[in-house]
């Protein structure tokens, strides 16, 4: 595709969804393994196979799960629950509306009783905060800045403070409520004081459902890159409300859709399918939408990390179009982008990259760039030069002893680690996007 094209069809307004498009029975696109993962997020799950998922399941060899209904991830009382690996032990994922009411009951069953801080954001705190009050009992949340610009050593600092004028011990608890930002800053803070709190994360984002509040990963931004500063601080429960993200911005929304794309393209092409069908019901915040695909996100994440923590090698195909997202945002300065409109432009250049390379079809690549303006408009990025973003590339944490880990994309549904993308890869990609020499 011409760049041009690629830069008209990425730019065009794009708020108004295909009136046409239909909203498929999420049953219909069960194949292969996703059968299990999909029918497992049901509380009868046999009811909900199609004669088409209960053969895929049967090739699958997964049959036996269907029937006797032995599934990691189970559901009771409208609440999804998925497990995830640790090294510290397993801890679960609960998804479904209505769950910060329910959340000092949940705290109560699993045994995490202490001092609770609760970490939030004016915003969140404002628009949601009524249930989580409880939590903090006569204690005041702890509030910081909202924004990718807070997201640095000094809003630490404050909560360390915060900490101390509370008498916080080993046996507290930090409740992270808000986005990504909160839970990364939050999670950072309870990870390194006093060598360690425990952490729940009860993220109110899409972006953060689906991604950031799940495996570990926290810490910080320094001006030279993201994430540079941070430490692996597994939580010990994630609650996942869909109700909250009725209040998000439609663009902030979006910014979490285009991370389900990324898992899509990963792991799961029924997933990218069921995306593309139910973007109404999806952008009309559906709960019985909404739940299931977050829960397809959340067995991705938990599958990978629990198979690689620290990410030494699986993990990292969960970076896919991060290499180039993190380097634009980092250009702008953290001011431009939501972060998951940055990994959408990460996407298109690592699929452009395979592409290249004779390893993902333009079939395909056709699919996921239609996906992504199809969602709404994303920032332009004309201004911007493609030297500049290079340089920001080899700052990347993903570059090991001088070579930098890519993540390819096959098809949809499957990735390839490569370590050999050269810059001249890179820049013919950037200027795919739009940015300048």
């Amino acid at each position: 595709m011409r760049r041009t094209g690629i830069v008209q069809s990425l730019h065009r307004r794009g708020d108004e969804l295909d009136s046409r498009a239909k909203v498929r029975d999420a049953d219909d696109e069960i194949v292969g393994c996703d059968a299990y993962a999909h029918v497992a997020c049901y509380p009868n799950p046999r009811k909900h196979l199609t004669r088409r998922g209960r053969h895929a399941a049967r090739r699958a060899g997964i049959e036996h799960l269907v029937e006797s209904g032995d599934f990691p991830c189970t559901t009771t009382m409208d609440t999804i629950r998925i497990e995830v690996k640790s090294e510290r032990g397993p801890y679960p994922v609960l998804i479904g509306a209505g769950l910060l009411a329910r959340l000092p009951s949940w705290l109560a069953a699993h045994k995490l009783s202490g001092q609770v801080v609760v970490v939030s954001c004016p915003p969140v705190w404002r628009f949601h905060g009524k249930p989580m009050q409880p939590l903090s009992g006569k204690h005041s949340p702890a509030l910081i800045p909202d924004g990718e610009r807070a997201k640095v050593l000094s809003t630490v600092t404050r909560l360390y403070e915060a900490f101390v004028k509370r008498h916080l011990d080993r046996s507290s608890i930090v409740v992270a409520f808000g986005g990504g930002v909160v839970g990364d800053v939050a999670g950072f803070a309870a990870a390194t004081y006093l060598r360690g709190l425990r952490l729940i994360q009860v993220p109110t984002t899409l972006l953060s459902q689906v991604d950031s509040a799940i495996g570990g990963k926290v810490g910080v931004n320094l001006s030279a890159g993201k994430n540079l500063v941070g430490a692996f601080h597994s939580p010990a429960m994630v609650a996942c409300d869909c109700d909250v993200l009725a209040s998000l911005p439609r663009r902030e929304f979006r910014s979490g859709l285009y991370e389900v794309i990324k898992y899509g393209v990963i792991r799961s092409r029924p997933l990218f399918d069921r995306l593309s069908a139910d973007l109404t019901a999806i952008f009309a915040h559906d709960s019985a939408v909404l739940a299931p695909l977050i829960a397809d996100c959340c067995r991705i994440k938990a599958d990978v990390v629990s198979e690689d923590e620290r990410e030494s090698g699986p993990r990292r195909v969960l970076n896919f179009g991060h290499t180039v997202g993190h380097a634009l945002e980092a250009v702008t300065r953290y001011r431009r982008f939501r972060h998951g409109e940055a990994i959408a432009y990460g996407m298109l250049a690592a699929a452009q990259i395979s592409v290249g390379r004779g390893a993902l079809s333009t079939d395909d690549y056709s699919r996921l760039q239609k996906l992504i303006s199809h969602m709404g408009p994303l920032p332009l990025v004309t201004d911007l030069r493609v030297k500049d973003a290079l340089d920001a590339v080899l700052l990347d944490k993903k570059v090991v002893n001088g070579r930098l880990h890519f993540v390819l994309a096959s098809s949809i549904g499957a990735t390839a680690i490569v370590s050999d993308v050269t810059p001249k890869e890179l820049s013919i990609a950037m200027k795919s996007l739009g940015m300048r020499s």
